[in-house]
């Protein structure tokens, strides 16, 4: 069974390509993206199996 370890992540809009570009080269996969505390800003949530 697979074990999963999960990040949530602020976006900024004018960045949000190169940020998710980082978190996938280390293996994060991204789940879903929500509205963050201000329209500047989104949150997303990426998950990767977990080492053991």
């Amino acid at each position: 069974m697979t074990k999963w370890e999960y990040a949530t992540v602020p976006l900024l809009i004018h960045a949000t390509k190169q940020i998710l570009d980082n978190w996938g080269a280390d293996g994060w996969e991204l789940v879903q993206v929500v509205p963050g505390p201000n329209p500047e800003q989104l949150v997303a949530y990426l998950k990767r199996p977990k080492e053991s």
